[in-house]
């Protein structure tokens, strides 16, 4: 791929960032619309959460294969497509009319994220081929998540309260047109095609049986506690097992085939990297859930308006990104211990959250409270990255890579299922009269022992002896 001077590549990066950009506003703008969601298509505690962890499930199950698309059919040609089916998808979520509608089509647009978002990473590899460049280029691109992180947050609360002649809600969802059809044509004007490698093998097996072990396992847990836990819940999850099992026979005979699997089960072979798999496991589940939770106890417990609510995260956005700096300098010299700091930085701000999350609780309080979990989870969210893959050898660097993205997105549907669960669980309890104080109470204290579990996993990890991965 050739570029015509330096500001030339500056300008197609912004293009190309226009994937991270829409992919995490997209999470933060939902979190803020789930009243209004629940209230316009009239949707369960459960449909709800199957609405958030769809998303998660349809991107974890393609992350691998988006990213393998680019190479086989070329980066550009990916890119954009996956950019109109994410904009199609994100339309049909705007105008659904029932829960099982816009569940449906919240998966596919996590389909499409699968086939958008790993190009962006690509592309920084190959416009930018000086170290520096390149460095820059990456830190650009964390900067947008942070960006994108701030503005879902203020954007969906302000839509959500804002009354056209369309509900809030579905604006959410539609804004993505117009963000959406102007990528397009940058895609199309500015970015030129990278060379394809026909070689590049695809597992179509292997993501299919993912998806269907991905899917019988959240499924049952997000509905079947409004079913009732019927039988069919209980027969689903048990079936999940033997799925669970067969995708990993599957991906090992694949290899002994000599053939390109889903997932190089050799990884597994590592110990540090399962205790660092285990440890993302575990942080994004509490991560992902805690967004969900406290966004709805702000709004339907303690009844601030969803622009309100979405104000309450700008000083989380602004430490997450400050910090997050910090410990890409700190983790050369002090290692893991960073990530120690912050999880115990995370650990005061639940505990203070325990206590005091109450009715009648001041703004304050809310905004310095939910910023120093950004700051504690700044220290440690972009770092495991670097302390699950250092004992990579370099051969496997880019297949860890997408391992670890989707073992992130597993774990946050998975979070969704389990510890959001437990919110919606707790207010079941009481369905005329429900405590949500007791629900965010009793999910945050799991959330808490995921905490001592990642530190636990953190501590049995050794120590950084030379520059991170």
């Amino acid at each position: 791929m050739k570029t015509k001077n330096m500001n030339q590549k500056w300008f197609v990066l912004a293009v190309v960032l226009t994937a991270p950009l829409l992919y995490v506003i997209d999470i933060f703008i939902i979190n803020m619309a789930i009243p209004g969601i629940k209230n316009g298509v009239h949707a369960s505690n459960g449909d709800v959460q199957l609405m958030i962890a769809g998303y998660l499930l349809g991107s974890a199950s393609f992350l691998i294969t988006g990213g393998r698309a680019g190479d086989y059919f070329g980066r550009k040609k990916v890119f954009f497509w996956g950019m109109f089916y994410f904009t199609l998808t994100s339309c049909l979520c705007g105008l659904s009319q029932t829960p099982f509608q816009l569940n449906i089509t919240r998966f596919f647009q996590g389909v499409s994220s699968a086939f958008m978002a790993p190009q962006s990473l690509a592309f920084i590899q190959i416009l930018f081929s000086n170290e520096k460049e390149r460095a820059t280029a990456v830190g650009w691109y964390g900067i947008t998540l942070s960006i994108a992180a701030i503005i879902g947050q203020i954007l969906g609360g302000y839509l959500v309260d804002t009354h056209f002649w369309i509900a809030g809600w579905r604006l959410v969802f539609l804004i993505n047109l117009p963000i959406g059809t102007i990528s397009l044509l940058a895609i199309w004007k500015f970015l030129e095609e990278t060379e394809k490698d026909s070689k590049a093998a695809f597992d179509y097996q292997g993501s299919i049986i993912l998806t269907i072990a991905l899917a019988t396992t959240i499924y049952p847990l997000t509905q079947g506690r409004d079913l009732g836990w019927p039988l069919s819940s209980l027969v689903m999850l048990t079936l999940s097992i033997f799925v669970w099992v067969y995708f990993v026979l599957n991906q090992r005979q694949k290899l002994q085939r000599n053939k390109v699997p889903l997932i190089d089960l050799t990884l597994f072979q590592i110990k540090d990297f399962n205790i660092g798999m285990l440890a993302v496991l575990f942080h994004f589940m509490l991560h992902t859930s805690y967004l969900l939770i406290s966004a709805v106890y702000l709004q339907s417990g303690l009844g601030y308006s969803a622009l309100n609510c979405g104000l309450f995260f700008i000083l989380h956005a602004l430490l997450f990104m400050a910090s997050s700096f910090f410990a890409s300098l700190l983790i050369v010299r002090f290692g893991k211990w960073v990530l120690q700091v912050g999880l115990v930085l995370i650990l005061i701000s639940f505990l203070l959250q325990l206590r005091f999350f109450e009715p009648h609780v001041s703004w304050i309080t809310i905004n310095l409270l939910i910023g120093l979990y950004g700051l504690g989870n700044g220290l440690v969210l972009p770092s495991l990255l670097t302390i699950g893959l250092k004992s990579i050898p370099t051969k496997f660097s880019g297949v860890a890579a997408g391992v670890f993205s989707t073992f992130q997105q597993t774990a946050s549907a998975l979070g969704i299922s389990l510890l959001a669960g437990i919110f919606y669980q707790v207010l079941a309890f009481n369905k005329a009269h429900p405590d949500y104080k007791k629900a965010f109470d009793y999910s945050l204290s799991g959330s808490i022992a995921f905490l001592f579990i990642v530190s636990l996993m953190l501590f049995l990890l050794p120590k950084i002896t030379s520059k991170p991965y």
